[in-house]
């Protein structure tokens, strides 16, 4: 069984991982946005910019927390 600290990695890394995700799927959606405004979907646009403001918001709460996770493994 791994101590702590390797767990602390592990999560991180994987953490990390989800959050590269999370970029690129708002980069997705804010490509989509453009298109959905340009075409006169303002309504459906206005969705999707709320999604992205959520992406955005826990895009830092995954931030502090794998700087947490990185900061409790010893090096």
């Amino acid at each position: 069984m791994p101590d702590n600290s390797e767990a602390n990695i592990a999560t991180a890394d994987a953490l990390t991982l989800l959050l590269h995700n999370q970029h690129a799927i708002c980069a997705a959606i804010e490509e989509v946005t453009k298109w959905l405004s340009e075409n006169g979907e303002v309504s459906i646009a206005a969705n999707a910019i709320g999604a992205m403001e959520t992406l955005d918001a826990n895009a830092q709460d995954i931030t502090d927390a794998i700087m947490r996770l990185r900061q409790s493994s010893p090096s």
